[in-house]
């Protein structure tokens, strides 16, 4: 280990988070004047993140992952909706489920509260969930599929935590207050 590495973990380690940044700059410094070859190739940066009892753990260099990667939700297939007779925008994810959910279409399904924070239907049968991407919880405005009762879940408030149970087919472009009232839903594949 070198003295700048030495000099970076005393400040980093035993000074705390907040001495992390002037700690960085004086290594970069002391790096700098120590007159070692440079490396002229770019290197991954990593974070140090304070862990109980003031030790500096350090995350693993990786990189940012795609939104569509992470979610599932990226926009593959435009819908047609109306809420209660009025346009509203949405889109399917290409997840094996929204695939399943669109050969449903078209549907008109009357809509019931649950539990304050979405608006449910029952489907006509259950959907295909194998293959199903990493969980997400849901957040206000996505069409959800929740498997163990196999019915449509409309979030107009923010959903629990993920779970594997509940699967996003989708968001619907609408505000949380007109979504909260919905009473009928209509689904087609738009032309």
């Amino acid at each position: 280990m070198t003295a700048a590495e030495v000099l970076f973990m005393h400040f980093a380690v035993l000074r705390g988070p907040v001495r992390i940044a002037s700690a960085a700059a004086l290594l970069l410094a002391v790096t700098a004047c120590s007159g070692a070859p440079r490396d002229t190739t770019p290197a991954a940066t990593t974070a140090s993140v304070p862990e109980s009892g003031g030790r500096q753990k350090t995350a693993t260099p990786t990189a940012p992952p795609s939104p569509s990667s992470t979610t599932g939700r990226n926009s593959a297939m435009d819908l047609r909706v109306t809420l209660d007779g009025r346009p509203v925008g949405a889109t399917l994810n290409d997840s094996p489920a929204a695939r399943d959910f669109a050969k449903l279409l078209p549907l008109a399904l009357d809509l019931a509260d649950f539990h304050g924070i979405e608006r449910v239907a029952d489907l006509p049968r259950e959907l295909d969930t194998e293959g199903a991407p990493e969980p997400t919880a849901a957040t206000t405005g996505d069409i959800a599929y929740y498997a163990p009762w196999g019915n449509l879940a409309l979030f107009y408030q923010d959903g629990p935590a993920a779970s594997a149970d509940l699967l996003v087919l989708g968001h619907l472009d609408v505000g949380a207050d007109r979504l909260g009232r919905a009473g009928r839903i209509t689904i087609e594949a738009a032309p």
